[in-house]
């Protein structure tokens, strides 16, 4: 059987040792709406990609010293969450990519590229 990216697949136990995390902890991060609720219902819960993914932002991010209401800030960023740079300068990063593990180094690349094209005066050189 395959699955596809968020099918439910797995039980609540299942779930807390694929992330490493307790019983307890889970249940608060539930209720707290930092992970999403549980498909099939209360008596046939069942998690999936989407809820290790979750679990996984939430543990990166509380490593990083955010609060739980600094957590919550975040991902209901619609548009994205600021993070100033320099003067004149702020990253907004979209609520599914803040501590989702994406590889940085292509989006230095990226962003490095796209303030060298920015900033250039009169066509040129750095």
């Amino acid at each position: 059987i395959l699955l596809s990216y968020g099918a439910p697949s797995m039980n609540f136990r299942e779930l807390t040792e694929q992330v490493g995390v307790a019983p307890r902890q889970v249940r608060y991060m539930i209720a707290e709406k930092f992970v999403p609720p549980p498909t099939g219902g209360r008596a046939r819960a069942f998690y999936g990609e989407e809820h290790v993914a979750a679990i996984e932002r939430y543990k990166r991010l509380k490593k990083l010293g955010f609060t739980p209401a600094s957590i919550h800030v975040l991902l209901q960023a619609r548009r994205g969450a600021p993070f100033p740079v320099v003067p004149g300068v702020t990253l907004v990063v979209s609520p599914d990519l803040v501590a989702s593990g994406t590889p940085t180094e292509p989006l230095l690349q990226r962003i490095d590229g796209l303030l060298r094209e920015i900033l250039k005066k009169n066509g040129g050189s750095e």
